[in-house]
């Protein structure tokens, strides 16, 4: 049969997924449904008037969440519910297009658009006795899809009328939930109110607002604020914590409501007080082992290779092994101009005082490559050598790279989450002392993949600064254009950054990457729902 593009595509996305036309999903798993989530509380008078406007007819309303698992539900007719449990759609059930194939729920959540499918345009076998239509929910202030809204009958009762009904129906939901939002702030706002007053600092963080005392101000760096919504997450009552600071403080958690935010009571103890550890933020723009190391070879005189990604700061770190010494730098993607006269403006500079800084020995062509080894077999000259990762270094630039015993790797900005709020105060310093950071601008650098790593994060950074010279940079300012995902822990980006690689490795093949992991591809789809859309 002929099919619409959007289902084609569909489709290929489920086979490739390694699903079958007869699979069966009368047997899917079954997870536990938070009965008291925003999007239920906002969408459940909604559900009850369609449901309502759809009594006397075979049609059904479905709810699923920003996982697109079924959290609602609603039908006048018990063989409708029959009908419904005999595919798993019940309440707990996660419908993804690698589970489910085609249809309206799991096709919607993967586009993010929404979508109508009818009788044998679905994938599966058992999905073909309906019609269906979804919508993707999307919240109207943080531009996140929370679910879908889905409409289901028998198919052959098919009507292009209950498209433009869902959609009013999946607005009246975004309209609600964004007064929930509003409703929220007020009840934050309330609960601040009430201890703002208190001798200790007081702190509120909702979704997208901060209240603070003037003791919390000079205490709380807007770096801490991510700490304390990891903590809000897992905690609460009293817990001792180190802030970035050093400063070792005693906090009271405390949640607001449901959805409204977390409220903060700081007080600092004494040094001798049992604290729960944290790594501080380094200080520069390099982690603190790096930095002293860098600092070592310079006072030592020591030669370095310096490697890591673009823009990862591999230059600033030379200068950092210079110290006060001068720099003679020279950049090997100038040798296309002549090799000979390179290497002779290189072993020219053998002579003089201070570090010699060769940038980009993985771009060297092999002959420069072997007479640049000589020169270091045959000099007591100070050099810097500057590479892309070792992993780059092929032939005679890897014998190059061997001739000097002192590597300091540099890490790519993914890897320094935690340490981004720091580094980014730190290079905003260069554009001038009026300038701040607030802490939803913060959050949203901290967000970010940064795949430019240093060099990408200062860009955005004299972007903003060009836009707004003085006062208080907001993530408006900053103007990015990623939207950005939940942060991260340690642990969820190093699961990330191996997920991507795989994926890049095997040309985006999701069944062989989950091969490669040693997962089943069901768990590779979660994860990279869980990790990868967000």
């Amino acid at each position: 049969m002929d099919l619409r593009t959007e289902i084609a595509q569909s489709w290929r996305r489920a086979e490739l997924s390694g699903l079958s036309p007869a699979a069966p999903v009368d047997r899917l798993d079954v997870a536990d449904v938070d009965n008291r989530s925003r999007l239920l509380r906002a969408a459940s008078p909604v559900l009850d008037e369609l449901a309502r406007q759809l009594a006397g007819t075979r049609f059904c309303v479905v709810l699923a969440d920003e996982e697109c698992r079924i959290v609602a539900r609603r039908f006048t007719e018990r063989s409708v519910e029959l009908a419904l449990e005999g595919v798993s759609a019940v309440p707990g059930c996660q419908f993804l297009e690698e589970r489910t194939g085609t249809n309206s729920l799991a096709t919607s959540f993967e586009t993010r658009r929404g979508v109508a499918v009818d009788g044998g345009e679905h994938f599966l076998e058992a999905m073909k006795q309906f019609t269906c239509y979804g919508h993707p929910i999307v919240h109207p202030a943080t531009r996140r899809l929370v679910g879908v809204l889905d409409i289901t009958g028998p198919a052959g009762d098919a009507n292009p009328l209950l498209g433009p009904f869902l959609r009013r129906a999946v607005a009246d939901v975004e309209r609600r939930l964004l007064d929930g939002a509003k409703l929220a702030e007020q009840q934050l706002l309330a609960a601040f109110q009430s201890v703002q007053h208190r001798a200790c600092a007081v702190l509120a963080l909702g979704h997208d607002v901060v209240l603070a005392n003037t003791a919390a101000t000079e205490l709380v760096d807007t770096a801490d604020h991510r700490l304390l919504r990891e903590l809000g997450r897992t905690q609460r009552g009293l817990r001792r914590l180190r802030l970035t600071s050093g400063t070792p403080v005693e906090v009271r958690v405390e949640a607001v409501s449901a959805s409204a935010g977390l409220l903060f009571e700081l007080a600092p103890v004494r040094p001798a007080s049992p604290v729960v550890s944290r790594p501080r933020a380094a200080r520069g723009l390099f982690p603190a082992p790096i930095d002293d190391r860098l600092r070592r070879a310079g006072r030592a005189r020591r030669r370095v290779l310096v490697c890591g990604e673009p823009g990862a700061g591999r230059s600033t770190a030379a200068r950092v092994v210079a110290g006060d010494e001068p720099l003679h730098e020279f950049d090997a993607s100038e040798v296309v101009s002549g090799a000979a006269a390179w290497c002779a403006r290189v072993e020219a500079a053998a002579g003089a005082p201070g570090l010699l800084v060769i940038d980009g020995i993985q771009l060297l062509p092999p002959l420069a490559a072997v007479r640049l080894a000589r020169l270091l077999d045959t000099t007591t000259a100070w050099f810097a050598l500057i590479s892309g990762p070792p992993s780059e270094l092929r032939g005679e630039q890897a014998t190059l790279a061997a001739r000097v015993h002192r590597r300091v790797e540099l890490p790519p900005l993914r890897e320094r989450r935690d340490e981004i709020p720091a580094i980014a105060r730190e290079l905003l310093r260069g554009f001038g002392d009026s300038l701040r950071l607030t802490p939803g601008a913060l959050e949203l650098l901290g967000s970010q993949h940064w795949p430019g790593n240093l060099r990408e994060l200062a860009g955005a950074l004299a972007a903003a600064a060009d836009r707004r010279s003085a006062g208080d940079l907001t993530a408006a300012d900053l103007a990015l254009d990623t939207t950005p995902s939940p942060a991260l822990s340690g642990w969820e980006q190093a699961e990330y950054d191996v997920i991507v690689r795989t994926l890049r490795a095997c040309d985006g093949n999701k069944v062989r990457a989950a091969k490669q992991l040693g997962i089943s591809r069901s768990t590779l789809y979660n994860r990279i729902r869980a990790l990868l859309v967000r």
